[in-house]
């Protein structure tokens, strides 16, 4: 008993189709790429960018110290009471967890107005941000 078998060309399956080599070498090339440079920031180009990086972190990390200011006075803060929470709390905030040894009260307020709008304190806190 034999069996036989009949191949039918299509035309569906090439096999080495250019589209498919060229995707895998891509990928290959990607992550070549990726290993080489492992995660490492590279510099910006230019002095404005690295000026404008620097100033996006600090207002971000005034940013965050806000949010803490406000969580630390809403936990101080007694049951029932309004919690306050100061311009000075925010530059404390910055200094011992960012290491900032001078930060401007302007800085410090327009920070704690846009966290204390975004947080909804209007209803449980206090605030000397807006004097």
């Amino acid at each position: 008993m034999t069996i036989t078998t009949r191949v039918v060309k299509t035309g569906w399956m090439r096999p080495h189709a250019p589209g498919g080599l060229l995707f895998v070498a891509l990928g290959l090339i990607l992550v070549a790429t990726g290993y080489v440079w492992r995660g490492r920031v590279l510099r910006p180009l230019s002095a404005k960018r690295a000026q404008a990086a620097v100033i996006r972190d600090r207002f971000r990390n005034l940013l965050r110290s806000a949010d803490m200011a406000i969580a630390g006075a809403r936990r101080r803060a007694a049951h029932g009471e309004p919690a306050i929470v100061t311009v000075g709390d925010v530059t404390r905030v910055a200094r011992r967890h960012y290491g900032y040894l001078f930060v401007e009260r302007e800085e410090a307020a327009a920070a704690l107005r846009q966290r204390y709008e975004a947080a909804d304190c209007r209803v449980d806190c206090m605030t000397d941000a807006f004097n």
